[in-house]
This record gives C-alpha cells, sequence and structure tokens, in this order.
C-alpha cells in the first residue's frame, strides 16, 4: 500500500405516529433503562433481552452509528430512495446533525473579520452542491436523531445496541459510521494542558478559536493536512506560527522534497516558520497552567501560548471489536457492498477499510470524498439489486490562504496512487504539477492551480493508467504542454 493510501493513508419504529422522535440528554422523549457501573459487554443475555424488548415497539429498521460526513451522506441516500421516514435513527456524540468536516480547518478558522464559516452553513451536503441538511431537513424527512448519545454496546444476537444514557435500541440493519479520532500526547507530556488542541469537530474548532483570540505565538506539531490548513489560518490571524514535524518536508505521505519544497516557500513568504526533523520532548505550563512552551527531544524549546497538534488519526472501532468484526487491516474489514463479517451490520467511511479495487488492495482512506461515496454505495447496495463492487479512485485535496488579503490562494488535487518515479513540472508560476510513472504507466498526478478543466482531466488519467511517454513529458515547456501529452497518452 502507498503511504499515501496508509495514511490518508445500528424494523421501522411502529409507535412513532409521525415519523420522526428526535432525543437529546436533557429530554425524557425516549424510554430508558437505569446506568450501570457494569461493563456493557459484561450484561447477561438474559437480562439485555428482558430491557430489550421494553424497547419493541420502537425497533429501528436501519440503525447508522456516527454523525460525521458518511452518515450525512448515508441518511441523504435513504431519503433519495424513500426508506428513511419513520425507519432510519442517526445516533452520534455530537449536538449536531452531519456537517462538512473539512471546513474546520478551512473556513471555520478564518479570521473572525474575514466572514468564518459556521454551522447550518456547511452542514451536508452542501460540500457536493446538495441540499443543506439542517435539523429540520432530518425533522421533515421522519428521521430520528439521537445527539449526544453515543454507543456504548452491541449485541449481535439479539441486534440490540446500548447508548450512554442508557437508551437500548434494536435495529435491523446497522451502519457503523464512526469515523476517526485525534491521535493525542499522552497527559503526562501535557497533551491535555489548557491551550493544546486537536480538531475533529466544531467543539475542537470553536475551543481553538477562544484560544487564537488571545494568542501571540502559535506552534502547529504535524506536517501533514492538519498541519498545513490550521497554520495557513493562524496567518491570517496575523500571529507568530511555527510549524513542528520529525519528517524532513511537508505532507511527506504525498508530496515530494522538492514539490514539497516549494510549499515551503510559500509559507515562508506568509511568515511561517519550520521546524523539520525534531522530535516533541513534552509540553510544558505556564504558572497559569496553560501551556506556555513546546520542549523538543535535543533540549531546546518554543515558545508558545496555542499548541494545535495534528500528527494522525486513529479509527473508532471500540465498542464494535468486542464482537467479534474484524480489525486486523486498520480499521473495520468490509467487502465491496461495505457488508462485514457479521450479517445485517456495515462499516462507511473513514473507519472501513475496504477492497481498493483499482489496485487489487485493502485500503482505508482518511478522506470526505471516499466518505460521501462510500455512504451512498453501501446504502444504494443495502436497498436495492445493486451488486457491483465499489470502485474508489483515491482523490485527496486542499484550499489554504482563501481569505481575502492574502498573498497567494493554494488549491491542489492528486488523483490515483503515489508510486514510481516521479516527474515535476512548474515553478508555481502559477502552476505545479507532479506525475507518477511506474513501468512507464501513469498511477498518480497532482496539480496545484489548475483550470476546472485540467482538474476534470486528472480522474481520467489516475483510472486509465496509460503508457505515457517519459521523455516527451520531461521535456514539455509548462503545466499545459505536460497535461496535454498526458491527455494524448489516452487516445494511444
Amino acid at each position: 500500500m502507498s503511504t499515501v493510501l496508509r495514511s490518508l493513508a445500528m424494523a421501522s419504529s411502529s409507535s412513532i405516529r409521525h415519523g420522526i422522535s428526535l432525543w437529546c440528554p436533557q429530554s425524557q422523549s425516549l424510554k430508558r433503562i437505569p446506568r450501570t457501573s457494569v461493563p456493557f459487554t459484561t450484561f447477561r443475555r438474559t437480562a439485555f433481552v428482558a430491557s430489550s424488548a421494553a424497547f419493541s415497539n420502537e425497533n429501528r429498521e436501519f440503525v447508522i452509528v456516527g454523525g460525521g460526513n458518511a452518515a450525512g451522506y448515508a441518511a441523504r441516500t435513504f431519503v433519495e430512495h424513500g426508506m428513511a421516514d419513520g425507519k432510519l435513527c442517526i445516533v452520534c456524540k455530537e449536538a449536531f446533525p452531519p456537517y462538512e468536516r473539512p471546513a474546520l480547518t478551512k473556513g471555520y478558522l478564518f479570521p473572525l473579520d474575514k466572514k468564518p464559516a459556521r454551522l447550518p452553513g456547511f452542514h451536508t451536503c452542501v460540500g457536493s452542491g446538495g441540499e443543506r441538511q439542517t435539523q429540520d431537513w432530518y425533522k421533515e424527512h421522519g428521521i430520528e436523531v439521537l445527539y449526544q448519545d453515543p454507543v456504548t454496546g452491541v449485541d449481535v444476537q439479539t441486534q440490540t445496541l446500548a447508548t450512554s444514557s442508557g437508551n437500548v435500541l434494536k435495529y435491523g440493519s446497522l451502519i457503523i459510521a464512526t469515523g476517526c479520532a485525534s491521535v493525542r500526547f499522552p497527559d503526562k507530556i501535557g497533551g491535555d494542558l489548557p491551550g493544546v488542541h486537536y480538531i475533529r469537530d466544531v467543539a475542537d474548532a470553536d475551543s481553538l478559536i477562544s484560544s487564537l483570540e488571545r494568542a501571540r505565538k502559535v506552534v502547529v506539531i504535524g506536517g501533514g493536512y492538519i498541519g498545513m490548513e490550521v497554520a495557513a489560518a493562524t496567518v491570517g490571524w496575523k500571529l507568530d506560527t511555527t510549524i513542528i514535524f520529525p519528517e524532513d518536508h511537508l505532507m511527506p505521505r504525498l508530496f515530494t522534497p522538492s514539490l514539497a519544497k516549494r510549499y515551503e516557500g510559500l509559507y515562508q513568504e506568509n511568515g511561517v516558520k519550520f521546524l523539520k526533523g525534531a522530535r516533541i520532548d513534552k509540553l510544558e505550563a505556564g504558572s497559569d497552567g496553560r501551556v506556555a512552551a513546546v520542549r523538543l527531544a535535543n533540549g531546546s524549546s518554543v515558545e508558545a501560548d496555542t499548541v494545535i497538534v495534528g500528527i494522525g488519526a486513529k479509527p473508532v472501532v471500540s465498542p464494535f471489536e468486542e464482537v467479534g468484526l474484524n480489525t486486523t487491516a486498520g480499521g473495520i474489514q468490509v467487502d465491496g457492498l461495505f457488508r462485514t463479517s457479521i450479517p445485517g451490520i456495515f462499516s462507511i467511511g473513514d473507519v472501513a477499510a475496504f477492497p481498493l479495487k483499482i489496485y487489487d488492495r485493502i485500503a482505508r482512506v482518511e478522506h470526505v470524498d471516499h466518505a460521501r461515496r462510500s455512504a451512498q454505495h453501501c446504502v444504494r447496495a443495502l436497498l436495492t439489486a445493486q451488486t457491483h463492487q465499489y470502485d474508489y479512485l483515491p482523490h485527496f485535496y486542499s484550499r489554504v490562504f482563501e481569505y481575502e488579503g492574502s498573498a497567494r490562494r493554494i488549491w491542489w488535487q492528486f488523483y490515483g496512487d503515489n508510486v514510481g518515479e516521479t516527474i515535476e513540472i512548474g515553478n508555481f508560476d502559477p502552476k505545479v504539477a507532479t506525475f507518477w510513472l511506474d513501468s512507464g504507466r501513469l498511477k498518480g498526478v497532482f496539480l496545484e492551480s489548475g483550470s476546472p478543466e485540467e482538474f476534470e482531466l486528472l480522474p481520467r488519467l489516475a483510472r486509465s493508467q496509460p503508457v505515457v511517454d517519459k521523455v516527451k513529458l520531461q521535456s514539455a515547456s509548462s503545466v499545459e504542454a505536460a497535461l496535454e501529452v498526458a491527455r494524448s497518452s489516452l487516445q494511444n
């Protein structure tokens, strides 16, 4: 598996007369079972069945666990097939319906005077040009949503799950869309100090904004997606910003060293400082208990009153590991229709390890494009006679420095696989392209600042994997000329 893919790589409700029952922790609108200190998985089977029997008149035909992008797109697909009203329930840990999470490290972090993105503006499915699915949208379509009530356990024999509030739900088909959680620094080295931030949801982003409002010196730990996008945002706040990471260059899972050098130059032009090849020893607190500095393994330290950590993510597979789902591939393993090894249970989005058909391997992809597409494919397969296997073409992109007054806006896209040798054309004037060739075949292509027509060409190239004349590609006088060489190879 290439480095980029490796890292970037739960019965309808007969008692709901109007097809909708919203629940929140403060309400008593759904029946509840008493809390218990006994772990859910140690419940005796007889006790569990007795508890769930009280909810037998509130069976859910379809239950989605998780409230991210994948859940929102799955909900839309259920609606499109007329199978949501009174049949679908979403169980999530947040107080909001699903929203487009990429906004959290882009528009949501715009300076306050630059019209930052805010809910309900970016609820799914606006990110792909669809309808904005607000709380009212779910009510209007008869979809039950249990907010701030994450799942704590599941019994596959009785097809029943329990939530943190004590609710017990019986499902017909279960779709796991729990996504990923941030990799965090341990408490013992300051990972939970006030002023230290991780970004996975709106609450995280709101907390960060509160810090930025009074920040002077910001340290961003990690040189990947989170690092690059958050650092671009802090520049907009006119803050002293330093990015620290252990690798030799930015975005090592995708960028080549020379490509990374170009981006590093752009960030430096915007005042961002870099500490490359550096490892963190601990995050140190000041006299007020907030983070005050980042101490490095070499003994030096960098002053910081706000620290953003973007060092990776891990799939949220608990409590599903305990019921026998296969997680050996780094996520919940599924087939090409997103079925797990347990009948009636599916998994989609970031948490799913699926067959990447085009490259004949198992992959887990952390990206909104896959979250959307996997949700749609899974629900269509569940509700129709569709049997064709998911055939995903990896796609990654980023947009930063988009706010007004930025010296340069960055907008790149990548399609395919980053394997083989690379050929780079252009020097940010304003475009740059990178082509990955493996045994003469084009496997992946990256483009910065392309036109709509040029970006539309990229997936055609990456999926077709044409044989490209390497010499002609290397000799191309411009990005446009290089793309034309690649385009002509589609006809050969």
